[in-house]
């Protein structure tokens, strides 16, 4: 059966949370949510995820998972703060215990940060299967961009995380610790061999042009227009391309927040003394 998909654009991030289900009355997921950061006064705002909930609530849908493609360099989850307004359990791919352990060390976490991927309700494998009311899910694991990366195929739509992006933006960038160009090519293999008419949804879009937003394709258009993986261009031709272009990028603003806060499934560092939760800039070392 395939689902009925609503996208929510946070652009502030550029980010898209999905909602997806059946029909009203029935249970429902909720794939890569964002919570509002200023990263300027470290405030968090909950406004997307509101609109979120409110989203849930008027189509009386039944929150079961909260998903997340991977652990965010971007924008920060609000996985937490839709489970504690709308139940379901989170669940991100199992291969978060490697980009855990990475950034332990990064960042000098407390000792006793765990390393296993218990922060999550659950952790899914590769070809894993979750049913959710009519609809059921298949986890995909599909890395490069990170070492972790899940993708999320639903009926004839797949959600594919920062694997790609809308054919007239791209692919996703390498070079975060873990993110290999060769891997990420074979990644996108995988999920361009399903059937050419196979919705796929983005988790970004960065519209040149002054195009409208937009987060929605198809297998066909990505082989036929994505303009670093149409069909014809071969593996070294995308290492090339990407390396050169990895090197010419920022980082994400808010890449030091977010990490810390999504590789503990949303929640915020244990607070000290004063009661205040506190966030690492680590100096010189990323």
């Amino acid at each position: 059966m395939n689902p009925v998909v609503k996208g929510f654009f946070d652009i502030d991030t550029w980010t898209v949370t999905y909602v997806v289900y059946e029909k009203p009355n029935s249970p429902c997921i909720i794939i890569d949510s964002v919570l509002g950061y200023d990263p300027k006064s470290g405030r968090t705002n909950t406004k997307m995820a509101d609109e979120v909930i409110q989203f849930v609530k008027e189509n009386a849908l039944k929150v079961e998972w909260i998903l997340e493609t991977h652990a965010h360099a971007d924008h920060v989850t609000a996985a937490p703060y839709l489970k504690s307004k709308l139940g379901g359990q989170t669940a991100i791919g199992d291969h978060i215990s490697v980009v855990q352990g990475v950034f332990k060390g990064i960042f000098n976490l407390e000792s006793a940060f765990p390393t296993d991927g218990s922060q999550f309700d659950r952790l899914l494998k590769d070809g894993e299967r979750v049913d959710f009311g009519g609809l059921s899910l298949k986890a995909i694991f599909v890395p490069g961009h990170t070492p972790a990366c899940m993708a999320y195929q639903i009926g004839d739509a797949i959600f594919v995380g920062d694997t790609m992006f809308m054919p007239d933006v791209g692919t996703a960038r390498c070079d975060f610790p873990g993110g290999n160009a060769s891997v990420l090519y074979q990644s996108m293999k995988k999920i361009l061999s399903n059937p050419p008419e196979t919705r796929l949804f983005m988790c970004h879009d960065y519209p040149p042009n002054n195009r409208p937003i937009q987060f929605e394709t198809t297998v066909a258009e990505e082989r036929k227009s994505n303009i670093h993986m149409h069909d014809g261009i071969s593996e070294e031709q995308f290492i090339e391309m990407r390396t050169k272009r990895d090197a010419t990028l920022e980082m994400p603003v808010l890449i030091l927040p977010a990490i810390q806060v999504n590789i503990r499934a949303g929640e915020f560092p244990p607070a000290e003394s004063n009661g205040i939760s506190y966030l690492k800039i680590p100096v010189n070392a990323v």
